[in-house]
């Protein structure tokens, strides 16, 4: 008897889902025996100079808006439907930005079959004082599947230029007889210039995703004020013990080693806070003492960074705990955002705590 074929399904085409979605594209048709060849690929459809995107991105094989320049394969196919992308598939992969993720899960309800397997390129939690979702659980939850989590250094128009970069999947068989295996999922995933390692650590990647955001905004402080690289590689040290900490003392089945060994964790906060969103709004804060809000409007074009609102939900989430002493650099930045705290005050902030991580 014949190995199925999976058929996949990529819900999200911004330049990131579309970078994805040009991976999988091109290992769908370089593994024929383990995979459908055609993928699909959910657009929320919009005109752009007069045309559908759908229709573009179907005809051009490029997504002209959100990756323009890179060719897609011809077998990712552009659907505007939600449901008629899905439908029929065995895995899907969710790369969308998160505060869509509640109105496409409540679409998919009831419409997706509990043997169908799923994996959240979505970095970043649900995080509130009353405590903490990820998101591939989350979308566990509302669609009764299993979904592991990629995150990693990927910045996705060097990914998409085939630029080599490593990544992290976390993804752990729910049943021993599934047949999509982590084999499977990193046959999926990786190719010669992205390179994936496949873990268990579903908490670890998902955290690691979020929390880096607040470290980068730190990093953009201090390079606001002109400290130079020995002020910026303390806080990516502090920063990734603090990142460890609060990951093994809320999800003690996380491991510190995703933390200091994987993409998802040290090399993604260098990354981070080499030049990314978080690091640049950071920076700019300190030389133009704008507020925060206004900065985000003026440089990030309406996007936003999700360092600044992660650092105000983790910290409530610390508050109420009376947990803030224990994460001074966490505390910090929030206090640096909101409260009006002197960056200067860093190196004394710093020294009254010394992490120590099991």
């Amino acid at each position: 008897m014949a190995a199925p074929r999976y058929r996949v399904s990529v819900i999200g085409s911004g330049n990131w889902g579309s970078a994805i979605a040009k991976i999988v594209g091109e290992n769908t048709a370089g593994n024929p025996n383990e995979f459908d060849l055609n993928v699909r690929m959910w657009v929320f459809e919009e005109m752009v100079d007069g045309k559908k995107l759908t229709e573009t991105i179907n005809s051009k094989h490029e997504n002209v808006k959100y990756l323009p320049g890179i060719r897609l394969p011809d077998n990712v196919v552009a659907v505007p439907d939600l449901i008629d992308c899905v439908s029929g598939s065995d895995i899907l992969v969710f790369n969308v930005p998160h505060q869509f993720l509640p109105r496409i899960c409540s679409q998919l309800k009831g419409k997706i079959p509990a043997t169908v397997r799923a994996v959240s390129c979505i970095k970043g939690v649900e995080l509130s004082a009353d405590g903490i979702t990820l998101i591939a659980t989350y979308i566990t939850e509302q669609l009764g599947i299993y979904c592991g989590a990629l995150s990693g250094a990927n910045l996705a128009p060097e990914v998409a230029q085939e630029k080599f970069s490593e990544t992290t999947i976390a993804y752990k068989i729910p049943n021993p007889a599934d047949t999509i295996s982590q084999k499977t999922i990193k046959a999926l995933f990786h190719r010669p210039y992205f390179h994936v390692n496949v873990i268990n650590d579903l908490a670890g990647v998902s955290l690691a995703g979020a929390l880096k955001n607040i470290v980068a905004l730190a990093s953009g402080f201090v390079d606001g004020m002109d400290w130079g690289d020995n002020a910026k590689s303390a806080i990516i040290r502090r920063g990734l013990l603090e990142m460890t900490q609060f990951s093994r003392e809320f999800f003690p089945e996380s491991e510190s080693s995703t933390f200091t060994e994987e993409s998802c964790g040290i090399a993604d906060v260098i990354t981070s806070c080499a030049g990314g969103r978080n690091h640049k709004l950071g920076v700019a804060m300190i030389k133009t003492k704008k507020p925060v809000f206004e900065l985000e409007e003026l440089l990030l074009k309406g996007q936003k960074a999700q360092g600044v609102t992660t650092a105000q939900e983790v910290h409530a989430f610390l508050l109420k705990r009376g947990k803030t002493a224990d994460f001074p650099l966490f505390t910090a930045v929030n206090d640096i955002i909101f409260n009006g705290l002197d960056s200067s005050a860093l190196p004394r902030i710093l020294e009254q705590v010394e992490i120590q991580v099991d």
